[in-house]
């Protein structure tokens, strides 16, 4: 019997002026199976399947210089190959804005997409 509770993220939605550049630039920077509202992406996929791991779900205090303050969010995701990652998103022109390791925690790197949206690149230690 279902006791109601939550399983996971099932969704991240973008508002954006152009939502099939965005999705495109998720599709091929970072090889995400990401749509335009109402279509499947060019090769017929619909959703994203996603290897299962730990999420980090925190609220950060208003003020909080992490990322730019006219942002609301930022996506986090979890990578692996964090280096080759990079470099490929650096040969196709993204800037690496952020780049830390935390011991026991991971390495990290920050990001923006074609929207200026912040993305942070996580590779669990």
């Amino acid at each position: 019997m279902a006791e109601g509770k939550v399983l996971g993220i099932g969704g991240l939605f973008i508002r954006s002026a152009d939502p099939a550049r965005l999705a495109a630039w998720y599709r091929d920077n970072l090889g995400i199976a990401a749509t335009q509202s109402g279509q499947p992406t060019p090769d017929g996929e619909w959703v994203w399947m996603q290897d299962a791991g730990s999420t980090v779900f925190a609220a950060f205090d208003e003020a909080s210089d992490y990322w730019q303050a006219d942002r609301q969010i930022m996506l986090n995701l979890r990578v692996e190959g964090l280096e080759a990652l990079l470099a490929r998103l650096e040969a196709a022109g993204v800037a690496i804005s952020r780049r830390e390791a935390m011991e026991g925690v991971g390495a990290f790197a920050r990001v923006h997409d074609c929207d200026g949206n912040p993305l942070e690149l996580w590779e669990p230690a």
